[in-house]
């Protein structure tokens, strides 16, 4: 594993790198792609192997015979996450995005409400507008949850809750005690909770990841081998229900979208979720760590601006509001003076108007460079 090799992606029909300069008018020539949420690594030897197997055979019809697919998930559960499952409670979806519109036609009905604590994953808010849900926006107040001024804002009329946990963008693992006050939120406001915990495998040291399911098996879960092994384009991801009346509800809907599995992701997730796959993983979170630590020091030696500690994900979450300057002209330097595309904060919902967000998945020389090109384009507040 050679996590510090640069994989050149352009042309490669990256949304990362050859939609960058659409999207920001940064080059993938001279610029930094950190926006779209995938990795500039090469998943484990294990996945590519899978692929390559596939391949080989040269057909490529009809997945079946998924016992192996379903014990893989079922063995990385309980290995990685001490979260035993029952495989007869696992759907495929293609992918959490499309998971997390399955569940909002399952659970709600339109002009229903459903819970964000935002700023948080834009995905989400998009596919509820879409559906002709509403979004209810519930703020994180300094990265924290803020039960008391949630529960003010719940007027009977929203049905659903998805959380992000570990979050995304605000990195945060949430503890024991806060989880149980989502629970105990839900409760209280009749409230199916749909939990995403997609970044659940990318935790740094000296945080711990608890599954919503281990506390509540009433929750919906959301999981999937593909931001943990950057196999995004494989589109697969697992809904998981173990409460009677929701997976009849979810299972429904399923089979009413007629969806069924992309056999390449089937592969490449019954490869991934293996010792080998836990191994890579490992390393991965210590390079990860490694990026946060260099990125993390060098921004926040620039005045006014903030680096929130990542506890999970490798997605950091930056400040700008202490420069005093207009959203526009942080931008601006950060687009043109230092050609690097990171997610505007604004589009995560309440709460992101004065961020960033920048991925540091990609080899630790780009990290170093990122934070000299950050350094050079803020350099007259030094």
């Amino acid at each position: 594993m050679d996590f510090d090799e640069i994989i050149n992606r352009i042309g490669t029909h990256s949304v990362k790198w050859d939609g960058m300069e659409g999207a920001y008018g940064v080059s993938p020539r001279d610029g930094l792609a950190m926006w779209v949420a995938d990795m500039d690594f090469r998943p484990p030897a294990c996945v590519q192997k899978a692929v390559e197997a596939m391949a080989a055979h040269g057909v490529y019809g009809y997945f079946g015979d998924d016992r192996a697919y379903l014990e893989a998930i079922r063995w990385w559960m309980q290995t990685r996450h001490g979260w035993s499952l029952d495989k007869s409670d696992i759907f495929t979806t293609h992918g959490l995005v499309n998971g997390t519109a399955l569940c909002v036609e399952a659970f709600t009905a339109p002009g229903d409400g459903v819970v964000l604590m935002t700023p948080v994953y834009h995905a989400f808010a998009r596919v509820i507008s879409a559906a002709g849900r509403r979004v209810v926006e519930c703020p994180l107040k300094d990265n924290q949850m803020d039960f008391a001024a949630w529960d003010a804002q719940m007027d009977g009329t929203a049905k659903m809750l998805i959380l992000c946990s570990p979050h995304n963008p605000g990195g945060r693992v949430w503890t024991e005690a806060e989880l149980r006050g989502v629970l105990d939120f839900a409760a209280r406001h009749g409230l199916v909770v749909v939990s995403d915990e997609i970044h659940h495998d990318l935790v740094m040291p000296g945080h711990r990841h608890i599954p919503l399911a281990t506390l509540d098996d009433r929750v919906v879960m959301m999981t999937a081998t593909t931001k943990t092994f950057n196999i995004a384009g494989s589109h697969i991801g697992n809904v998981i229900i173990h409460e009677p009346e929701l997976k009849k509800k979810f299972g429904a809907v399923m089979m009413k979208m007629g969806i069924s599995p992309n056999s390449f992701g089937m592969h490449m997730a019954t490869a991934a979720y293996s010792p080998e796959g836990a191994a890579w993983v490992d390393a991965l979170v210590a390079y990860l760590d490694r990026n946060r630590k260099v990125f993390d020091a060098g921004v926040n030696a620039i005045p006014g601006v903030k680096s929130v500690g990542l506890e999970a994900t490798y997605l950091a979450w930056v400040d700008f509001s202490g420069t005093g300057m207009e959203k526009a002209e942080f931008i601006a330097r950060v687009e043109k003076s230092a050609r690097i595309a990171a997610n505007y904060g604004e589009s995560f919902g309440l709460g992101g108007e004065s961020y960033l967000r920048f991925n540091l998945a990609m080899p630790h020389a780009q990290i170093v460079d990122a934070v000299a090109r950050l350094q050079a384009a803020f350099a007259d507040l030094q």
